[in-house]
């Protein structure tokens, strides 16, 4: 115990102090924890080294460390492992980013010495991220953590690849693919992002054969040049008798069929589709079911290609612009109107993507999801919140092949080479026989490595003791939005490589958006930066409001103004922790004594304690976080400060030294125990208490959780403390109704009921909470004063004199000047409601309000008569 608490916590100095400390004693590895204690092991989400954390990664570094503390408050054996993602494409496109700059760029530079730069990046921008997961208190063990690419990870997906491959499950062949022509690689549908848009539909007349035509729209004009088939609903009676025959495609003249299916919507522009297979999904569908012909138009830079005729070595917009026009010199155009729909773009540059047919490696996914499924469907994997099951099993039961390859530099090469006969073998090195053979230049994709992250960051393919003892681990906490592109193929790939489900729980948190619920976006301009709110109020306050904010699978709104209420908070917690450590004499760490040698208010905080203990453990245990933290606020602010230890000061600095040393017991269990209960959201600010406090443990990151003790809960002590309290509000309402002065005591007489004694006992309740000079006890059958406010709590009636609470004929008077204006200003606003022109012309808004504002003002003249009507019979 260190003696004397500083006036005020410094945050700024403390946390790097008490993080420093945690780290040095080794108290965030799970050896802590006895050799046979139960596990709880979370696998951090892996950041991508592109840069700082945002204030999503603030929000699930918050509720997994809470997670970890709690387990390891509970005795468990507790590790979080922590890591980073090389994250392929987002990673590539910020080191181009830095040569471009630099006034380079990767293929001026060069293959190796690009994957020097990026390693530069990753270092420097690793360090940037492990910095600030300690500034928000990331209690994982360092001395575990892995890295994406990092040797023992890459052993690991190249035993997965080659292991695919040989069971059949992995193909190399053409299909159609999200492509970035900026970075000339295939993307995930992660990677794009589908908004609508304002956009144009351009309407033509596609040129028949036989003469005549069939009127149609598109949003994309440059693809018309790799048309191969006009499509049309089979039962649609306007198109019905061209089934079967041939159009041309406009400025080439290429012959391609009138097809029919039933995919055709016949409401949408004329009814009838333009067919284009190798740059559009749902035509790929068509051209799969009808065996048509498949022509790329493009090139990888999204540049016309020799199939396009004339407009070969133009950009796809400028060729939309250059066709439209040649087709409407032709007479083939009918109109151009605007129509809002749907564009993908990517998630990062913001470029337009463009389907593309391309030779890509896929995984035979199906096999892998069916596991997936049975998981959770029999119970072995629960998922948090339960309604996300749904949208897991229609996304895995519709599941494609997986397109895992990409044409980048940084990433896991994939383990295949090309022999001189164009034979293709698959492999960890490439073969001995002599012969020249060429490395796959592809790189996977990051959700490949990412896949196995669970079981391949404890060793994995090695039958590692921390394997052994660690895997499968129990908890994967991370944003609803990736639960099908990380974690349903975490389960898939841990299933299949380990049998057993990779964890046992996927809790899945929201978004964080800003107070009005907005997506936070720089074009907004609403970023918020977790470092200026750290910086600003410390890192507990973040944490408290991200975590008592959030309920599962729910966004949350972020208003910076709950931060400066939550570091408020911590001040308060603070304050009440001087004032009881400056209180501890000599035998500082009283034994709490038995229940029933306590006072009322003694046994109701303790009581109320223990049921909090076991309402928090239960809202734990449901992961209903927010609610938990909520619950302790309101106890710790609430029910200990603003009343128990106010009514203890009457022990303290009354009472016989057995009284104080009681009261003092009490202020020291509730706080030690309410600690415990805040450390999983403020661990640095309890931390640094804990200091001060005569304990048993060292640190209480190593403390244990508090239990209910059952014999202590005591429901007929709460009722009776629960109608003091509403009496003492009752008091303090009745002084602000009449406007008493703050420092004028007041008296009053109590009609007791069946709670004399307690009355009696507890009497100075009212002198120290309400400002009551003198309690007058009323006989059983006393006359009850007439002109006085009452407050009634269960059966026990007070009576406050009138005369007792105001100067009668100043009170008259200024009761009369406020009725007098509050009929004034009714009378304006009923004339200004009366007034058609106004209700009419105003909006209707306004409106609202000021019939609002007039039953408000009726309200309170209301009151204002009452109550002048009564001081009227007062002599």
């Amino acid at each position: 115990m260190t003696q004397g608490m500083p006036k005020n916590f410094d945050f700024a100095e403390a946390e790097a102090r008490i993080y420093q400390w945690w780290e040095k004693n080794g108290w965030f590895k799970p050896e802590v924890a006895p050799p046979d204690a139960e596990t709880f092991v979370i696998s951090m989400p892996p950041p991508n080294v592109t840069g700082a954390l945002h204030i999503g990664h603030a929000l699930f570094v918050t509720l997994e460390d809470l997670m970890v503390r709690f387990a390891r408050m509970q005795g468990k054996a507790a590790l979080w492992v922590p890591g980073t993602d090389h994250a392929g494409i987002a990673t590539q496109l910020q080191v181009e980013k830095m040569l471009r700059d630099e006034g380079t760029s990767r293929r001026e530079i060069g293959y190796e010495a690009f994957l020097d730069r990026t390693w530069e990046w990753k270092r420097k921008y690793e360090g940037t991220i492990k910095s600030q997961l300690r500034r928000i208190g990331a209690s994982c063990d360092w001395d575990r953590e892995r890295f994406t690419l990092d040797d023992g990870l890459s052993a690991a997906v190249q035993e997965v690849f080659v292991t695919l491959y040989e069971q059949g499950l992995i193909y190399r062949g053409p299909r159609l693919v999200n492509w970035s022509p900026g970075l000339q690689t295939a993307v995930s549908d992660l990677e794009v992002v589908r908004e609508e848009e304002e956009g144009q539909l351009f309407f033509f007349n596609y040129p028949l054969e036989n003469g005549g035509f069939i009127p149609v729209a598109t949003t994309r004009p440059e693809t018309i040049l790799g048309d191969t088939a006009v499509c049309v609903h089979p039962e649609d009676d306007r198109y019905r008798h061209l089934i079967g025959q041939y159009a041309l495609v406009p400025m080439l003249n290429r012959r391609i069929p009138v097809i029919a299916d039933d995919y055709v919507d016949r409401e949408f522009g004329t009814g009838a589709l333009k067919i284009t297979p190798a740059h559009d999904f749902n035509d790929y569908e068509i051209y799969k079911r009808h065996g048509l012909e498949i022509i790329n138009v493009m090139n990888p830079d999204a540049t016309m290609n020799q199939n396009a005729g004339p407009y070969a070595g133009m950009d796809r917009f400028e060729c939309r612009k250059k066709l439209w026009a040649d087709m409407e010199a032709a007479g083939m155009t009918v109109r151009v109107q605007p129509h809002r729909y749907v564009v993908p773009r990517a998630f990062r540059g913001n470029e337009v993507i463009e389907p593309l047919l391309s030779e890509q490696w896929f995984v035979r996914i199906q096999p892998l999801a069916e596991k997936a499924v049975q998981a959770v469907r029999d119970g072995r994997i629960k998922i948090v919140p339960e309604h996300f099951e749904k949208v897991y099993y229609h996304w895995l039961e519709n599941i494609e092949d997986w397109c895992v390859s990409r044409q980048l530099w940084w990433g896991h090469r994939i383990p295949a080479w090309y022999g001189p006969d164009g034979e293709i073998y698959v492999g960890k090195q490439a073969p001995t026989d002599g012969r020249e053979w060429t490395p796959e230049l592809d790189v996977l994709d990051t959700w490949f490595s990412s896949g196995l992250w669970p079981f391949s960051t404890l060793g994995w393919p090695d039958k590692t003791a921390d394997l052994e003892r660690y895997y499968p681990t129990q908890m994967m906490e991370t944003g609803y939005d990736i639960l099908f592109f990380w974690v349903a193929r975490m389960i898939m790939m841990g299933l299949w490589f380990t049998d057993e489900v990779p964890f046992s729980t996927v809790y899945l948190h929201g978004l964080v958006r800003d107070k009005d619920g907005r997506k936070i976006s720089k074009t907004l301009g609403n970023v918020i930066d977790p470092l200026d709110l750290i910086e600003k109020y410390g890192a507990d306050p973040l944490r408290f409001t991200l975590a008592t904010g959030s309920t599962p699978g729910n966004d949350i709104n972020l208003d910076p103004a709950r931060v400066e209420r939550n570091w408020k908070f911590v001040n308060k917690i603070w304050q009440m922790a001087n004032f009881i450590t400056s209180n501890l004499g000599e035998d500082e760490r009283a034994p709490l004594p038995a229940h029933d040698q306590l006072d009322l208010p003694s046994q109701w905080i303790v009581s109320r304690l223990n049921s909090l203990i076991g309402l928090v453990s239960r809202l734990f245990e449901n992961y209903q976080y927010g609610e938990a933290g909520r619950q302790i606020d309101d106890f710790l602010w609430g029910d200990f400060a603003d009343w128990y230890i106010e009514i203890s000061k009457h022990a303290l600095y009354n009472g016989t030294p057995e009284e104080k040393r009681a009261a003092l017991a009490v202020l020291l269990h509730v706080l030690d125990t309410g600690l415990r209960l805040l450390h999983p959201f403020m661990p640095f600010m309890t931390e640094e208490i804990w200091r001060f406090l005569p304990t048993d443990s060292e640190a209480l990151i190593l403390a244990s959780w508090p239990q209910v003790d059952e014999a202590r809960i005591d429901a007929e002590a709460e009722r009776k403390m629960t109608m003091m309290m509403d009496l003492v509000r009752g008091v303090r309402l009745a002084r602000e109704q009449y406007n008493v002065e703050p420092g004028r005591k007041i008296g009053i007489l109590v009609s007791p009921g069946e709670q004399r004694a307690a009355l009696q006992d507890y009497s100075y309740l009212f002198n120290r909470l309400a400002n009551v000079g003198e309690v007058k006890l009323l006989d059983t059958n006393a006359a009850v004063p007439e002109k006085a406010a009452t407050v009634v709590a269960s059966d026990v009636t007070v009576y406050i004199p009138l005369a007792d609470l105001i100067d009668i004929d100043a009170e008259r008077e200024r009761l009369a000047k406020e009725h007098e204006k509050l009929q004034d200003m009714i009378s304006r606003s009923q004339a200004m409601l009366g007034n058609e022109q106004f209700v009419q012309r105003a909006r209707p808004d306004v409106v609202e309000r000021e019939r609002t504002k007039l039953n408000d003002l009726q309200a309170s003249l209301a009151q204002v008569s009452e109550r002048l009507e009564t001081l009227q019979t007062i002599d």
